[in-house]
Formats: C-alpha cells, sequence, structure tokens
C-alpha cells in the first residue's frame, strides 16, 4: 500500500534494504555488481527484481566475490559510468585490496555498509567494527540513522562524490539488521525530483580504447601530490556536504544537520554524541531527562569521515562534560574508536572538560533506554566535578 504526502511523494512501508535499492535506482546507476552476505543480501535481491520489472536499467554484473565485484565497479567507473555496489562485514574485508584503488583512483563509486561485526566469534549480528575498520581507507563516509535517511543519503552521496571539486567514492552506512531488515514509513521522490538534483554524471578522464591510456608505476614525488590532493578533496567534502543538504532540502524538504546534527544542545551542560540507529532512541532519553530538569543535548554524527572536527568543537564548546557510544571497538587503545577520534578533534580545544565513552551494542546486543540513562547519569555526576570511569562497557557493567 502506498500513499502520498503534502509535496505529492509517494509514501511506501520500507525495510532499509529496500530503501537502500530505491535510492540507488532513483540515481540511475549504469552498472550495479555486488556479492550477496548477510544483512545486505535483500539488497540485491530487490535490485534485481526492480531490473526484471523494467524499472531499472543498469547493466546488473554477477560475480564470484567482493573482491571481484568492487574491481568490476571500478573499472566501469573508469569508463565513464556511474556505479553502485554493497557489502556487509567480511566480504568488505575480502574487497579491500580494490577497495583503496577506488579511493586512490579518485573514482566516485557509491557503496552502501549494512554494518555488521566482524569474525571472531562468528559475528553475524549487528555492529560498527566492519565500517570502522576501513575508516582509513580514503572514503567518505556517512552514517544514518533511519530507513528515510539510508535513501536520502545514497542520492546526496552521489551528488557529493561526483562533484568535480570532490571526485571520491562514497560509503552510506547503516546498522545491519537493526536498519537492514527495520520497516519504516519512507517518502520517496520522484524521477523528476532526482534527476533535478543529481545530474548526469559527468567524468573528468575515461576510459577509451580510441584514446589509449595507461596507469604507470610511479615513485616520488608524483604519488605524493595525489596524496596531499586526495586529503584536501576529503577536508573539502564537509562543507560541501553542508552546501548540498541545503539544496537538497529545498527540492525534498527534509534536511539532517550536514556533518552533525544537533538536539537541544544549545542551552546544555552536558552533552551525549551517538552514532547510527540508536540516536532515535537517545532523543527520547535526552526529552526525559529534560523533563527531569537535566540540561543534556545530544550530537549525531553523520560524516565520520572526514571527522567533523569543526563542527563538534564548535557544539561541544562551553560544555562541563561530554560522553559518547561507540558500537565498536579501537583495538589499539582500549576503547571505542569514535572516543579516540573525538579526543584527537578536541585536543585544539581551548575547553578542557572530562570525557567519557560508552561502549555498547556489540554483537547484535541492543542499546536501550536504561544503557542512555547511565550514560548521562555518568556524564552528569563527572560535570558535577566527581570521580568517573573514562570507559565504561554497559553491556557488562
Amino acid at each position: 500500500m502506498a500513499v502520498k504526502n503534502r509535496t505529492n511523494e509517494i509514501i511506501k512501508v520500507l525495510e532499509g534494504n529496500e530503501a537502500a535499492a530505491y535510492g540507488a535506482m532513483l540515481c540511475r546507476p549504469d552498472v550495479i555488481c555486488a556479492y550477496p552476505i548477510t544483512p545486505q543480501t535483500s539488497l540485491l535481491e530487490y535490485l534485481f527484481q526492480f531490473k526484471a520489472d523494467g524499472l531499472l536499467k543498469a547493466e546488473m554484473v554477477a560475480v564470484e566475490g567482493e573482491h571481484s565485484a568492487m574491481s568490476s565497479v571500478i573499472g566501469a567507473a573508469k569508463a565513464g559510468g556511474r556505479t553502485f555496489t554493497s557489502t556487509s562485514s567480511q566480504g568488505l574485508a575480502f574487497m579491500y585490496e580494490p577497495y583503496i584503488d577506488a579511493s586512490t583512483g579518485r573514482l566516485p563509486i557509491v557503496m552502501v555498509i549494512a554494518t555488521r561485526e566482524m569474525q571472531s566469534p562468528l559475528g553475524v549480528a549487528s555492529s560498527e567494527q566492519d565500517a570502522i575498520m576501513a575508516r582509513d581507507g580514503g572514503w567518505i563516509m556517512i552514517n544514518v540513522e533511519s530507513c528515510q535517511e539510508i535513501l536520502d543519503g545514497i542520492i546526496m552521496a552521489y551528488r557529493l562524490g561526483e562533484n568535480p571539486d570532490i571526485l571520491l567514492p562514497v560509503n552510506v552506512c547503516y546498522d545491519g539488521f537493526y536498519l537492514s531488515y527495520l520497516s519504516e514509513p519512507v517518502s520517496l521522490p520522484s524521477q523528476e525530483q532526482v534527476e533535478r538534483f543529481l545530474p548526469p554524471f559527468k567524468p573528468s578522464t575515461r576510459l577509451d580504447p580510441q584514446v589509449p591510456m595507461t596507469n604507470p608505476y610511479c615513485v616520488g614525488e608524483l604519488p605524493v601530490k595525489y596524496r596531499y590532493g586526495h586529503l584536501a578533496a576529503m577536508q573539502r567534502a564537509k562543507t560541501k556536504l553542508e552546501e548540498i543538504e541545503r539544496e537538497f532540502h529545498s527540492i525534498f524538504g527534509r534536511s539532517y544537520g550536514g556533518q552533525i546534527e544537533e538536539y537541544r544542545c544549545e542551552d546544555a551542560d552536558i552533552v551525549l554524541i551517538t552514532m547510527g540507529s540508536c540516536v532515535g532512541t537517545a532523543r527520547v532519553v535526552v526529552d526525559k531527562k529534560r523533563e527531569e530538569g537535566l540540561r543534556v543535548g545530544l550530537i549525531k554524527i553523520r560524516m565520520f569521515r572526514p571527522f567533523p572536527k569543526e563542527r563538534i568543537m564548535n557544539a561541544v564548546k562551553g560544555k562541563k562534560a561530554v560522553g559518547l557510544i561507540d558500537r565498536n571497538v579501537c583495538f589499539g587503545w582500549g576503547s571505542g574508536t569514535i572516543f579516540i577520534e573525538l579526543k584527537a578533534a578536541l585536543f585544539d580545544s581551548d575547553t578542557r572538560m572530562p570525557l567519557l565513552n560508552f561502549i555498547a551494542g556489540l554483537s547484535g546486543l541492543d542499546i536501550t533506554v536504561q544503557h542512555i540513562e547511565r550514560a548521562i547519569n555518568a556524564i552528569h555526576l563527572a560535570a558535577q566535578g566527581e570521580p568517573y570511569q573514562e570507559v565504561t562497557w554497559l553491556d557488562l557493567e
């Protein structure tokens, strides 16, 4: 069943993988190549169904694994095509070699990661660990909260990656199992709306048998220039996303805050930082704590790569304490990964405050209202000058 909203968009109840398939289809990719792996398998099933129904005109390439899937979309992108792929967990690990090639080759591929735990023990459960472990692969990473944001994020990802000032691949990451299989109402924009926002891809260079090119082996100054340009483009992507989202809002009427989304932060004394599907639960708890008289705000990290340092520094300036929930671990520091990113981002700040890390939601465990209440209570006590524990495993303590 489908209905229309006030902007005349069709509203359908979709699971996250289906929303991703619609998002990809509306962007009219030329080539789609991916290999099924839980929990993104149904995304491919939807795309193949769209193809069978005549709704999707893309070339669908079936391969024997993720390494070949990424290699195929790299070839298509070098030939000037708009491409799409998706993966999870061990599949991302298997494709890591060409994954690096895609970013250092400055190819604006869009890939969905339905995030999942990594082995071992056997990790067929939700976690952000797979995407987190690929964080320095040179891709832009956008993390989303809802099925609607999955669809919208894919459309914006193409616009961002294909921008001539950026030209980088983009991951749209969403929590596997929680969002991949969650059903929510989703507003489906028309093809005309999407084409107004997302023009056809015009590559700066493309492979052409009539004009032979080569990718030479090189060392020394030239690769250094490539790396310098790559990092500069990553930093430009921060403000470019903000610009793109403002235009997106003008056409579709939806907005997600750009690099980060701030909720009730203006007058907050303390702030909780989260990412992914647990943000909705965190908003409910923040509202509850506000009713109890506690001035707490919430920051949702939306762009994880490049890290939104400047926006976060500005958002937490003057606060008394900050806490962050990680759905992943950093093996080198005995904490969550994003917590280390936060500490690095705030190093240049003239504000010193207690920083607390909470690890929760690994291996498919829920991040509950009770977890978030405990985190906020601990942040509040730290803000009052009470002794605090820097890293707390909410599922174990």
